[in-house]
C-alpha cells in the first residue's frame, strides 16, 4: 500500500440529525424542569433547588451540543482525513484540526456508560490546548486532559464509520506511519 494515499471519513448527516434531535429534547426537558418543575415526593429528587439545576444544565449543555451540530451541517470538510502528515479532525465542536503522527505517542481507547471514544496521547498536549481560543472548547480540552491524560479525543458519533472500524483504521495507519 502506498504511503501517499490520503483517507477522507464524511461527516453522517444522519448521526448528526439523531443527536440534534435527542439535544432539542432534553434542552425542551430542561426548560420544562425551569418552567413547571415536577412534583416529586422524594426529598432528594423533588428538591426545588436540584430540579432547577438539572434544568438549567440540561438547556446549558445540549443546547451547546444542538448549536454546535447546527453549525456543522454547513460545514463541507471531511469528519476526519488520516494522510501521512497525520490526522486532521474535523468531527466535533471540540476538534483538535492536524494531529501529526510525531505527536502521538499512544491511541487508547475510552469509556463514559455507553460511549466510546479514542484519546490519542500526544507528547505536547499544552501546545493544543494553547492554540485554542474560544474558551468554552478550551475548557472542555482541558477537562479531557484532566480526566483521561489528553486533550484529544475522536468519537465516530458524527462520522460515517462505526467505532470499531475508526479504531482498527487508526491504529494500523499510526503504525504503518511512524514505522
Amino acid at each position: 500500500m502506498t504511503h501517499d494515499v490520503q483517507i477522507e471519513i464524511p461527516l453522517s448527516k444522519q448521526k448528526m440529525i439523531l443527536t440534534l434531535l435527542g439535544s432539542i429534547v432534553f434542552v425542551g426537558l430542561g426548560i420544562w424542569f425551569l418552567i413547571n418543575p415536577p412534583k416529586i415526593s422524594n426529598p432528594f429528587f423533588g428538591n426545588p433547588t436540584l430540579i432547577f439545576i438539572v434544568g438549567l444544565a440540561s438547556i446549558l449543555f445540549f443546547g451547546l451540543v444542538a448549536i454546535t451540530i447546527f453549525r456543522k451541517f454547513s460545514d463541507k470538510q471531511p469528519g476526519l482525513v488520516i494522510s501521512r502528515q497525520g490526522i486532521t479532525d474535523n468531527s466535533s465542536g471540540v476538534s483538535a484540526g492536524l494531529i501529526p503522527w510525531t505527536d502521538i505517542q499512544e491511541i487508547k481507547v475510552s469509556q463514559v456508560m455507553s460511549q466510546k471514544f479514542l484519546m490519542f496521547i500526544v507528547s505536547n498536549p499544552q501546545d493544543y490546548l494553547d492554540k485554542v481560543t474560544n474558551p468554552i472548547k478550551r475548557n472542555a480540552m482541558k477537562m479531557n486532559y484532566k480526566t483521561y491524560g489528553s486533550p484529544i479525543s475522536i468519537s465516530s458519533n458524527a462520522l460515517q464509520t462505526n467505532f470499531d472500524d475508526l479504531e482498527k483504521l487508526l491504529v494500523e495507519k499510526m503504525n504503518e506511519y511512524k514505522s
